[in-house]
């Protein structure tokens, strides 16, 4: 045989393999509003990039009539390219083969790709389109995603991982994803859950929909176990490519730098949060007039919504913001916002990603609720996550910082760099109101005219103590600003900072109260 035919016959095989499951397979994926794999990676990676790797890979099973099956590329296509000109690893399954179902030999490739990222220091994209473990394999298939869990582990916190959830995700295979640093999941077509509807029901009765259960929404809202919110699989790898934007390849490097710099419109700063502690404000209109102009990209928008969180970048620098939220619930600290926060700033911790934080918060949550569903342990994680970050720490109190909630939001005491606060900041151990209350309470008890001198009391508390000079005093703060000057503040604080270095205890690791 001639070498011309040899190489038609290995492009003629190579066609073969890339129409996956065939064309009546890809026609019903593009009907329910999904891209393939390969669309979703040539979406994904700069034209003309992406190296695939084994694409050759066959599974060996030969039970329950797998022999006599063709599974191109065994359900998985797996390589390296350039997203914005930087090198990343990625998988994205199969649906149109199997199901994109996970065997032996699909489960090595995704393995193979990962100790590639690893030893490569690149992020790893994971694309998730999948009806779960191949169940003609068997215990292989346990093998695999076991193998892929592990990695996923030991990957954490050296290389940025980020998971779309582009279709089914059920079982073992959700837990994947939920090691990774990031989920995406796309509405309306993609699900995760452990057991699906008809499990539940014959288990507990319960009758509900794969998209109540485990839809995108449910996860964004409720469970917090997705990020982002996509409205069809272009959105999401729109934001894949985002993301990467502003976070390094890896531990040992520093965050991308972006040159061009657009100054906000911060004339009217002053003016955004109300002097009076008892109204509610946006606190993303104070973060989009100190950032650079269109840079804040918001994380995990609908869950937890007291606190916010998300990247920005400020004179060109990646940050992380992580804000309380007076429009909603006041902007306390609760369970959810606490694990939000919390797992959000030891992301930025370990890929060297400055923390910059924003106060205004009146406390925890109370209620019997929150007290037996853990807010001891869960806010404990915020306190943890801060103490245990050494990337420069930058926080402003904008208004309320009352009690262990002043403490736990990126406070001096838990390692802050630098802190300064707003003149309209109060920082006391707890709210006028109910300072003067217990303060004052035999002098409000014993007056003929209580209500009234409960109104004096509590003007006279805020007058002493709410406040943030105080705590200026005590060098708890660094500075007391006139809000116009946040931005110059804060980019002075990152300059100063960026040669920061603070080292910590040789252990192990700690143990963070999950």
């Amino acid at each position: 045989m001639e070498m011309e035919e040899l190489i038609q016959q290995l492009k003629n095989l190579e066609t073969e393999i890339e129409l996956g499951g065939g064309q009546e397979k890809i026609d019903k994926q593009h009907a329910e509003g999904k891209l393939t794999a390969r669309e979703r990676l040539q979406l994904l990676f700069d034209e003309g990039t992406f190296e695939e790797l084994d694409k050759f890979v066959k599974h060996r099973n030969t039970m329950f009539g797998l022999d006599k099956m063709k599974l191109p590329a065994d359900g998985v296509v797996t390589g390296i390219g350039k997203v914005n000109g930087r090198p990343v690893a990625a998988f994205s399954q199969d649906f149109t083969v199997m199901g994109g179902s996970l065997g032996e030999m699909h489960a090595k490739k995704i393995m193979k790709v990962m100790d590639l990222a690893l030893k490569m220091g690149i992020p790893l994209v994971g694309i998730n389109d999948s009806g779960g473990a191949r169940i003609q394999e068997g215990v292989d298939s346990l093998y695999g995603y076991g193998e892929i869990f592990f990695r996923n582990t030991i990957a954490s916190g050296v290389i940025p991982q980020i998971t779309v959830i582009a279709g089914p995700c059920a079982g073992g295979a959700v837990y994947s994803p939920a090691i990774t640093d990031f989920v995406i999941m796309v509405d309306k077509t993609a699900q995760m859950f452990i057991t699906g509807p008809n499990v539940i029901k014959a288990v507990t009765g319960e009758d509900i929909s794969k998209e109540d259960l485990g839809g995108a929404l449910v996860h964004n809202t409720k469970s917090g176990n997705a990020h982002f919110l996509a409205s069809d699989d272009r959105h999401a790898i729109e934001l894949v490519k985002k993301l990467i934007s502003y976070i390094p390849q890896n531990n040992m490097e520093e965050p991308p730098v972006e040159e061009q710099i657009i100054e906000p419109d911060a004339s009217d700063i002053q003016t955004v949060v109300p002097v009076d502690a008892k109204k509610g404000f946006d606190v993303r209109d104070v973060i989009r007039r100190v950032v650079d102009e269109g840079t804040f990209f918001e994380v995990h928008e609908h869950f937890a919504k007291s606190i916010v969180i998300g990247f920005a970048r400020i004179n060109g620098k990646a940050v992380g913001i992580v804000a309380n939220q007076p429009n909603y619930l006041a902007g306390v600290l609760d369970i959810d916002s606490s694990d939000k926060a919390a797992r959000f700033i030891r992301f930025l911790d370990a890929f060297n990603i400055p923390i910059v934080t924003f106060v205004d918060t009146p406390g925890y949550l109370p209620g019997v609720k929150q007290e037996h569903g853990g807010i001891i342990r869960h806010g404990a994680k915020l306190l943890y996550a801060y103490s245990e970050a050494t990337v420069p720490k930058i926080t402003i109190i904008l208004r309320k910082a009352y009690g262990g909630a002043y403490i736990a939001m990126g406070s001096k005491h838990l390692g802050a760099d630098f802190v300064a606060a707003w003149p309209t900041a109060e920082i006391a151990v707890m709210g006028p109101d109910g300072a003067a209350n217990i303060i004052f309470k035999k002098e409000i008890d014993a007056s003929e005219n209580p209500e009234e001198t409960r109104k004096q009391k509590i003007e006279e508390y805020r007058q002493l103590f709410a406040n943030p000079y105080v705590a200026a005093s005590r060098g708890y703060i660094d500075a007391v600003i006139d809000p116009r000057e946040t931005r110059s503040w804060i980019i002075k604080a990152l300059e100063y900072s960026a040669t920061k270095v603070e080292s910590r205890p040789r252990k192990k690791h700690g143990n963070i109260p999950l």
